[in-house]
Order: C-alpha cells, then structure tokens, then sequence
C-alpha cells in the first residue's frame, strides 16, 4: 500500500485532482467529507462543537451551521484552533479506518486540506500538493463558490502559505492551467505513484523473505 497525502489551498483544485486520480483508479480517503460526517446530527462531534461555540454554531434543525461556523472560526485564530482541536482526531480515527480496508497493493489517497497546517506530512509516503497562485484561489472561490473577497481572503489567511506547503511537498501539480494539462500532468502523477507503490510492495516482499 502506497499512502498518499494530497493537500492544496483553499480554491486551488484539489478536488478536482482527487477526483481524476479517483479515475485513475486511486482509492480515495477524503478528510472534508468524514469531517461532515463526524459532526452528523445525533454524533458526540456535533454534540461537542455546540457545547465549545453555543447554540449559534446550530441550524434551525439541530444540525451543523456551516456557513455561521465559518465566519466565526475563520476570522479568529484560536477559535478556529478549538474547531481544530474536536474534529481532527475524530477524523483521525475514522480514517485509519477506511484505510485498513484498503487492499495491500492499493494507492491510498488522503485527501487533507490542512495537512501542511498539521504537521502531517510524516504520516504519508508521497506528499501531493496542488498549486495555484493565490490571485487564482481568490477568483475561484468569489466567481465559482459565491464568497465574499473579505470571506475568502480570510480563509486564505487561515491557512500555510503557499510556501509552506510547497515545501513538503514530494510532488507538485500546478493548477494554474488549463483543464486538458491538468488532466495530462494528473496522468503523469498517478504512473509515478503506481511505480512507487511497487517499488514499496517489491520491498515489503523481500524483507518479508529474509
């Protein structure tokens, strides 16, 4: 098993490189969507986000108020820490889960938007970020997710710079192109990880021999 960590800004198209490496025939662990799940209505996730930031941080219906969360946290540091500090072993957990589920000569995506944040990147053989230039994520998440430019800039901001995740990152796909390239680079990304998942399968087996 070849465990990949895949990480990118906010904006920057990590979702749609998941969702081509999925095509490829990548098994994909996805770090939002359990973090949607973990906080699900009736779940000790929820119960413990409500109990930190109030009644406010709940919709009409009991359940999660993502938008009015968002504009809490993202605006204050430690907020946002707090958040941090309830959701992310439960994701943990969850996905250590679903990846003892994966076949031995599986290539195992991760899907972590705040991995370079995290001090994550020790956990993964191969880190995969996707790049764009900040201008880029701030035009793709007012014209194509309906942000505000304060909003947006502030979830930028609460995020590793630019710099700090490119440098952990083992491989780059520059986002900053064309679908077409992107899709040709995607390509190029999973036969490289193909090929380490069987240099490190071919390792395995040898120590194993011994």
């Amino acid at each position: 098993m070849l465990k990949v960590g895949l990480t990118g800004g906010i904006g920057a198209g990590k979702s749609e490189v998941s969702r081509l490496l999925v095509g490829h025939g990548a098994v994909l662990i996805d770090a939002d969507r359990i973090a949607r799940e973990v906080v699900a209505p009736g779940t000790p996730g929820l119960a413990a986000v409500a109990e930190a930031f109030g009644p406010e941080a709940l919709a009409a219906d009991g359940s999660l108020d993502r938008p009015k969360l968002g504009s809490i946290v993202f605006a204050d540091p430690e907020r946002l820490a707090v958040l941090n500090s309830i959701v992310h072993p439960l994701v943990g957990v969850r996905s250590r889960e679903l990846e003892s589920g994966a076949a031995a000569d599986a290539v195992v995506v991760h899907d972590v938007p705040l991995l370079a944040e995290n001090g994550l990147a020790r956990l993964y053989d191969v880190v995969v970020v996707v790049d764009a230039a900040p201008g880029t994520q701030l035009d793709r998440l007012t014209r194509l997710r309906g942000m505000t430019e304060d909003d947006a800039r502030a979830r930028m901001a609460a995020q590793a710079t630019r710099e700090k995740r490119l440098e952990i990152a083992d491989i780059v796909i520059d986002n900053d192109v064309p679908l077409e390239a992107l899709r040709e680079r995607v390509g190029e990304v999973w036969a490289d990880l193909v090929r380490r998942a069987q240099e490190a399968g071919a390792s395995e087996r040898n120590a194993s021999s011994k």
